[in-house]
């Protein structure tokens, strides 16, 4: 495997602690900085090159950084060891969200409305429903969607991929929950259970109508 000189994370930079001087000016727009090897890799974003290629399977990088990490998905490599219940990781960022799983810290707060989440992933997410942003469009029928993980489930939907497969009868689905909600027809498993009388359901919407039978409520109107 190619060893590759370490660039410096642009999110982590700092300017120079004694002068400030950003000498370092883009070739494409106004931002400057004060480290070259963070010029170069803004520069990358600009021009689409990525330099940093895998040796095992050619997928391509911007930075470093990110070459490494995803040699770890061939590998296996995991070196960021949680020291609570052992759990290993590929990656420092998942090992630091990972122990807030044990801490119960939810460092990122919506200015919003207040709310707080473990990751700041989720907080971005967040504050779509805020904004009403979509950043994710279908080339197919151009819809717009809030999350990365929408537009996947979306594309199916013209695609008609079904990846999710039952190993007890290999029937299909494209939606992860599906299969799972699928299987337990299979094994009888009712995890959700009605805090009133007890009883049991295999998905939660059933358990959400059900609630209805013992609180009356009528959430659906007729506008006519």
């Amino acid at each position: 495997m190619t060893n590759y000189p370490l660039m410096m994370n642009p999110l982590t930079e700092a300017n120079n602690p004694d002068t400030g001087e950003k000498p370092y000016h883009s070739n494409t727009c106004s931002v400057s900085f004060s480290d070259s090897g963070v010029s170069t890799i803004h520069e990358h974003k600009h021009t689409g090159e990525k330099p940093y290629r895998c040796d095992i399977c050619g997928k391509s990088f911007t930075q470093s950084s990110d070459l490494i990490k995803h040699i770890r998905t061939h590998t296996g490599e995991k070196p960021y060891r949680c020291d609570i219940c052992g759990k290993s990781f590929s990656q420092s960022g998942h090992l630091t969200a990972h122990i807030r799983t044990h801490t119960g810290e939810k460092p990122c707060h919506c200015d919003i409305c207040g709310k707080s989440f473990t990751h700041s992933s989720d907080l971005i997410k967040h504050i779509r429903t805020h904004t009403g942003v979509k950043p994710y469009h279908c080339d197919i029928c151009g819809k717009s969607l809030t999350r990365h993980d929408a537009l996947t489930k979306h594309k199916r939907t013209h695609t008609g991929e079904k990846p999710y497969h039952c190993d007890i009868c290999g029937r299909s689905f494209s939606h992860s929950s599906n299969l799972i909600k699928h299987v337990r027809t299979h094994t009888g498993e009712k995890p959700y259970h009605c805090d009133i009388c007890g009883r049991s359901f295999s998905n939660s919407s059933n358990l959400i109508k059900h609630n209805r039978t013992h609180t009356g409520e009528k959430p659906y109107h007729c506008d006519i």
